[in-house]
């Protein structure tokens, strides 16, 4: 755990931000001529939505150009480089009769079917091996240390490990919780790194992107329905205890409440880290629509301490998500009681 008791902790933590801050901001302004008004909109919508490039760093020699793969039913599979649909100004311009228009790749005036791998696929596959490398480096140093206080990141992760399982997962997940901690588990720390790793400068918006979330809920919406017991769908078709007449709405009520479950997380997670992003990015823009250093001084100081409070709001959202995946399994999973 960290240590507080240093005086110059809590300085170092807030001069790291301003310097992430500072290696974020001025690409605001290299994507805008001077002479032109600044877009605030257009500046969020391209930092917060997927692309099939990466800006790095400042300006357009910080590009990562990703691989475009697409298929169509004229020319079947087809891979290149999205380095091609820009000239030597970072201008959009056609490639071998494709089109990139708002993100979206049509051969012709028909879109075709885009297996690429965007911005958020590659912070995807980065979080997952970043995921890899730490557990597996927790796990060795388990094995190593059996017997004996943890040591480096064991220490780190063995104690959050601890508190997901045992005060989150298992209360709440029902008689069978054990079956299904190594998913929720699973669930709480992609989650947790892809919010935390979505606070860097030039980081992909992994988890505030809705069909990243709605996988993520449609994995909880499976396990939960599949598991289902006897019980579970019985008091969904068949509520005891409620007269004949009522029943048709209430099987209504019941049946919109299995996919409402999941569209309430997905949406909830989405929403968090998108507002959250959105936040961050409109007091940043600030400086540039004011021209003030006054301003900007203002909104720095601001958005240090809304980063501080996102960092907690990447906590709270994975275990949110994760406490409320295992109270869904616990309620598909609870035996009825017998009076």
């Amino acid at each position: 755990m960290i240590a507080f008791s240093d005086k110059n902790a809590l300085s170092r933590i807030l001069l790291v931000i301003l310097l992430f801050i500072g290696n974020s901001v001025p690409s605001f302004a290299a994507d805008n001529n001077e002479d032109e008004s600044f877009d605030v909109s257009g500046v969020i919508i391209h930092h917060v939505l997927d692309d099939h490039t990466w800006h790095l760093f400042d300006g357009h020699y910080g590009t990562l150009y990703l691989p475009v793969i697409v298929y169509s039913a004229e020319r079947g599979l087809d891979v290149f480089s999205s380095s091609n649909f820009y000239d030597e100004n970072h201008n959009v311009i056609p490639y071998n009769g494709y089109k990139l228009e708002h993100s979206h790749i049509y051969l012709g005036e028909t879109q075709v079917l885009d297996l690429s791998i965007t911005k958020n696929v590659a912070m995807l596959f980065i979080t997952a091996i970043l995921l890899i490398l730490v557990f597996r480096a927790a796990a060795k140093g388990a094995r190593k240390n059996a017997g004996k206080a943890p040591k480096g990141i064991q220490s780190l992760m063995e104690p959050i490990i601890l508190f997901v399982t045992e005060e989150v997962i298992k209360p709440n997940a029902g008689p069978k919780a054990n079956k299904y901690v190594p998913y929720l588990l699973t669930l709480f720390f992609f989650i947790l790194f892809g919010n935390l790793l979505g606070l860097l400068p030039g980081a992909a918006n992994l988890t505030g992107n809705i069909a990243v979330t709605m996988t993520l809920a449609a994995f909880t919406f499976i396990i939960t329905n599949i598991s289902g017991n006897k019980a579970y769908w019985s008091h969904i078709f068949w509520t005891p205890g409620v007269p004949l007449p009522l029943r048709p709405i209430l099987l209504m009520v019941e049946v919109i409440g299995i996919f409402t479950k999941p569209i309430a997380l997905l949406i909830r997670l989405f929403a968090a880290i998108a507002a959250g992003h959105i936040v961050l990015l409109s007091i940043m823009s600030l400086t540039f629509i004011f021209h003030s250093w006054f301003v900007g001084f203002g909104s720095s100081i601001l958005v240090v301490f809304i980063s501080l409070i996102e960092l907690l709001v990447a906590g709270i959202q994975a275990y949110v998500f994760t406490l409320f995946s295992s109270l869904y399994i616990g309620m598909a999973t609870a035996e009825q009681e017998h009076h």
